[in-house]
């Protein structure tokens, strides 16, 4: 029966750091199944959803362990299950860039939150805008919409609170 863990993990940016976490993982007799990686700052932080059979998973629980104090990468490990079919939402895509200033995440994760409105996925970085140096905020999001809720009048709604926060906004279906 395949089991899940849900890994964590962050250290000092180093090239090998991915190789030797999905090395214990393969070792063990893990796969990866899902998995975020990227560089935050001068760290390297990794997001990994392992399956296996108890006896890969109980392996790779030790093995990270010793990994993680040999090399001073911060380890969390969580037992989890597979996510459950939902057949009941649909998947939008969110797309917000706009001048950098605090609360943007805080803010749009709020609107979806009091709709009612999970969200599978987001990422954010900052950067330069090309001819004016400006420090700029760029948002993905993916939140998955109860069919019961009327996706026009949420768009509007959502239009309407971009523009009171000065937002730039793409809200569109996902595409697969």
């Amino acid at each position: 029966m395949k089991q899940f863990i849900a890994i964590s993990a962050i250290g000092d940016d180093r090239i090998g750091l991915v190789h030797d976490l999905s090395k214990v993982v393969a070792d063990c007799g893990g796969s990866i199944s899902e998995s975020r990686m990227t560089a935050l700052g001068s760290d390297f932080a990794m997001l990994l959803l392992v399956a296996g059979n108890w006896h890969s998973i109980a392996r790779i629980e030790t093995e990270l362990g010793k990994l993680g104090e040999s090399t001073g990468v911060t380890i969390q490990v969580r037992r989890t299950t597979e996510r459950a079919a939902r057949e009941d939402l649909i998947p939008y895509s969110v797309d917000v860039v706009c001048i950098d200033q605090s609360g943007i995440v805080s803010g749009l994760s709020g609107f979806f939150a009091a709709r009612g409105i999970d969200i599978g996925e987001l990422s954010t970085r900052s950067y330069a805008a090309a001819h004016t140096g400006a420090q700029m905020f760029s948002v993905y999001m993916v939140v998955n919409v109860p069919s019961r809720i009327h996706v026009g009048a949420l768009r509007e709604e959502f239009m309407d609170f971009c523009d009171q926060m000065n937002l730039d906004a793409i809200l569109e279906p996902v595409k697969n």
